[in-house]
């Protein structure tokens, strides 16, 4: 594509510093599920997914960082958002001024 940039963000990164600092961000257990089976630590279970029989939703989903074991939750999404945007873990540092919004 003529004109375009590619730019490389550091997702590992940001999700570490999300889990290593959790408490700064208000969550809590950042390796524990939100909706999950087997308790702490991590609240995942391959054989009993969210869904089945048996399997547990704990309360205040925004406090917890992961979903289900695989997928961030709505919180922690917002976050990786602002960081994405601010530029500051993109290579090269392009920053996000504008928006194109496709209106039908």
């Amino acid at each position: 594509m003529k004109n375009a940039t590619i730019v490389y963000v550091d997702i590992y990164s940001i999700k570490f510093d999300l889990i290593s600092n959790a408490s700064k961000y208000g969550f809590q257990n950042p390796l524990m599920a939100y909706c999950g089976y087997g308790g702490p630590p991590c609240n995942d279970n391959p054989n009993v997914t969210c869904g089945q029989a048996g399997y547990n939703v704990c309360k205040e989903g925004s406090r917890y960082i992961s979903w289900d074991g695989v997928h961030d939750t709505e919180a922690a999404n917002a976050i990786f958002a602002s960081k994405i945007l601010s530029s500051n873990y993109s290579s090269p540092q392009v920053k996000f001024n504008f928006f194109f919004v496709m209106i039908r």
